[in-house]
């Protein structure tokens, strides 16, 4: 099986012994290249990715063709869009590798099956899908109570992976800054 993904799901809830066999029949491992999309905006979301190696984004576009980015996904976190997964709507968002990447992915399709055969499986998406929900709130929080050198210290010292691996312009995109004002703030502090 994934041993990145059984060891992140043990830090959350104890798994049976015969949990890898039956992950292995539900969790598929793919690998998607730098700059490719592993969910197009106007299609439907149709699964979960945990990533196992590597860094996406999810972004949307903005009535000017700007990128807005909401959400970064590196080692050890699931990125998906759960609007469009659970509603089997089209999706607003794309997700694209930054990096080259390695995700296991649970279809929706398979994903209730699978909560039915593994109880605790379930447990540990709750937990994903509520520390999820806290740290997008968290986000808000920031974004509108914070300014955006405040944002991008709190940031830079709760993620310091992310600042060395994401490109300039989207952690911008993502902290409702500009690149230069990045810059400024990087300039400041190396003074």
């Amino acid at each position: 099986m994934i041993p990145e993904l059984t060891a992140h799901i043990r830090k959350f809830t104890p798994l049976p012994a015969d949990a890898d066999a039956i992950l292995a029949d539900y969790i598929e491992l793919r690998t998607f290249r730098k700059k490719e999309m592993l969910l197009r905006a106007g299609h439907v979301c149709n699964a979960n990715y945990f990533i196992v190696k590597g860094l996406c984004r999810s972004f949307q576009l903005s009535g000017k063709d700007t990128e807005i980015i909401n959400h970064f996904a590196i080692e050890n976190w699931w990125i998906t869009d759960y609007f469009s997964l659970e509603s089997r709507k089209p999706s607003e968002f794309s997700i694209q590798a930054i990096e080259d990447t390695q995700c296991a992915v649970l279809y929706r399709d398979r994903q209730d099956e699978l909560f039915d055969k593994l109880p605790t499986f379930e447990r540990y998406f709750r937990i994903i899908s509520q520390r999820a929900l806290a740290a997008a709130l968290q986000r808000v929080m920031y974004i509108f109570g914070n300014t955006g050198e405040e944002r991008y210290e709190h940031f830079r010292a709760s993620f310091p992976e992310f600042v060395q691996r994401v490109p300039q312009y989207m952690l911008a995109s993502y902290l409702g800054l500009t690149p230069e004002f990045i810059s400024k703030i990087r300039a400041k502090r190396n003074v």
